[in-house]
């Protein structure tokens, strides 16, 4: 898929953090959507085709990882970044079993977020950047 088609749902509560991601993701050159909530994100994912999720755990109406359950029970397999503030262990591996591709950590460093997202679209593209893991 074409950068200029690349298409990214960002599904969090927060408007200054929907605002905030989605400013970082145009200024990379990708669409974004956003969702307020799992089951706004879930009724646009299933509807639409979207190259990445970001997602939030802690949501009103369904979370994040009711959401990420729901949406791989669905087939889909379009990689999930789970965004969040949760640092603890048992929230991580709750992701993961429910089929996140990605943890991090809220706050993010913009260009770290945008490299991320370039690894898991599979781009070649990252600046010579290295990912730090740690």
């Amino acid at each position: 898929m074409s950068k200029s088609r690349e298409r990214i749902l960002i599904a969090d509560d927060s408007p200054i953090v929907r605002s905030f991601h989605s400013n970082i993701l145009k200024s990379a050159g990708f669409r974004v959507d956003t969702a307020i909530d799992g089951s706004e994100a879930l009724e646009k994912v299933l509807s639409n085709d979207y190259s990445l999720i970001l997602c939030d755990i802690n949501m009103p109406n369904m979370d994040g990882i009711t959401f990420l359950k729901r949406y791989r029970e669905e087939g889909k397999e379009t990689p999930v970044i789970v965004i969040t503030t949760q640092e603890e262990a048992i929230h991580k591996k709750r992701c993961y079993d429910a089929g996140a591709n990605l943890y991090l950590v809220k706050p993010i460093k913009p260009s770290s977020l945008v490299l991320h997202i370039k690894i898991l679209l599979g781009r070649g593209d990252t600046g010579g950047t290295e990912a730090r893991w740690g």
